[in-house]
């Protein structure tokens, strides 16, 4: 059987994450949902995605698909009910269409003939964009439990304090010297030649993904995962930061998600409490307005080749766009679109030609190309939330 991971409707309310990869590429816990899928069903997936994304992450139809709702995380009952999966049958759970069997992509017109199977034991899904860090403890847990399940880990250094050892894993070529680890709450898992510079305090539960790096003095909690080629320095708290991202000086991240390629500057803070310690408002671009989260402790929401200069500050709940850059003194809004250029004291538009020379050199000097097909992807951004900015 082949397996095809579709956005599904959750897909506007995960923006500005999804703007530049399918649902399927959000990293929760250790691994994305794609590589959290292969994991279980020991197969390749593809993704079923925006056009515009789908250079970048084609699919592959073959003549008999699953296609599953990528927002949905793989549970063993739930790959078990997808391998009995028929033809023209769709699994459903309540009012979730979980996934359906067929040899072509199917509408909601044609899925309303199919046969329902039901599912009823528990489920997983991302919703919404604070659900990445507000879930995390428990994805993390249970990734964990999946990934080292059977297996040893490489020798910790004796130079360390550790605290609950037998939580704490590291993948080959990974590195701690002199810090304290503190597994209590929640597993640490460090992936291939991750490290952590000398004078670091962990309590987990952390998920310090391959070639990641925490530098010296960092100070990281509950429950915090630190993807692919990240540097993290300062106080960083149940936050989410999927890859190729910077925040390597003091200041503080709480209760946050950033995409990759971002980069916060020296003593950059965000606001997770409000000073009334209401609940907190969070914009969705799926309803164009402020919704309510439901939770009392809600930071930054910033999309991929956003960054910040020093010393900038952040309300409670703030969601930057894709490619912004803020650099003024005072707090900013708390929605700034896609391609703006400024801060506290008002924006202009940040024209795709000069965020592309940034890209350029920043992606180099991590290896990675920045190519047409990732200008093509971020000129079709710029274009499509034109809307949202004023200026």
């Amino acid at each position: 059987m082949n397996f095809i991971l579709f956005d599904g409707p959750r897909r506007d309310h995960l923006l500005p994450f999804t703007f530049t990869r399918p649902v399927s590429e959000i990293r929760v816990g250790i691994l994305t949902l794609r590589e959290r899928w292969e994991a279980y069903l020991k197969v390749a997936i593809s993704s079923l995605t925006e056009d515009y994304l789908s250079i970048k992450y084609p699919v592959n139809i073959e003549s008999e698909n699953v296609f599953i709702d990528a927002s949905v995380l793989p549970t063993p009952d739930l790959v078990n009910a997808l391998n009995t999966l028929e033809d023209g049958q769709v699994l459903k759970s309540k009012n979730l269409m979980i996934a359906y069997c067929s040899s072509h992509v199917k509408g909601a017109e044609e899925l309303a003939s199919f046969s329902i199977v039901e599912f009823n034991n528990d489920l997983v899904q991302i919703n919404n964009t604070w659900d990445i860090f507000d879930k995390n403890a428990d994805i993390l847990q249970s990734d964990f439990d999946f990934i080292t399940k059977g297996r040893k880990s490489q020798p910790i250094s004796e130079t360390n304090q550790l605290i609950h050892p037998e939580r704490i894993f590291l993948e080959e070529g990974a590195k701690v010297e002199f810090s304290i680890l503190n597994a209590t709450d929640g597993p640490i898992y460090l992936g291939k030649n991750a490290e952590i510079w000398e004078g670091s305090l962990v309590r987990g539960a952390l998920a310090l993904c391959n070639n990641a790096i925490i530098k010296m003095g960092g100070k990281l909690y509950g429950a915090t995962t630190i993807g692919p080629y990240s540097k993290v320095c300062g106080e960083v708290s149940n936050s989410v930061i999927f890859g190729y991202s910077s925040k390597g000086h003091e200041g503080y991240l709480g209760n946050a998600v950033l995409g990759e390629w971002c980069n916060i500057g020296a003593d950059s803070n965000n606001s997770n409490l409000k000073n009334n310690y209401a609940k907190v408002r969070l914009w969705d671009y799926a309803t164009e307005r402020f919704e309510q989260t439901g939770l009392q402790f809600c930071g930054l929401m910033m999309g991929d080749h956003s960054k910040t200069a020093i010393n900038t500050m952040f309300n409670t709940g703030t969601v930057i766009g894709v490619n912004s850059n803020i650099y003024v003194p005072g707090f900013p809004r708390n929605f700034v679109p896609s391609f703006s250029w400024g801060g506290a004291s008002g924006f202009t538009a940040y024209q795709p030609a000069k965020a592309f020379d940034a890209a350029k050199v920043m992606m180099a000097r991590r290896g990675v190309e920045f190519n047409e097909i990732e200008a093509d992807i971020l000129t079709h951004v710029f274009e499509i939330t034109k809307k949202w900015r004023k200026y």
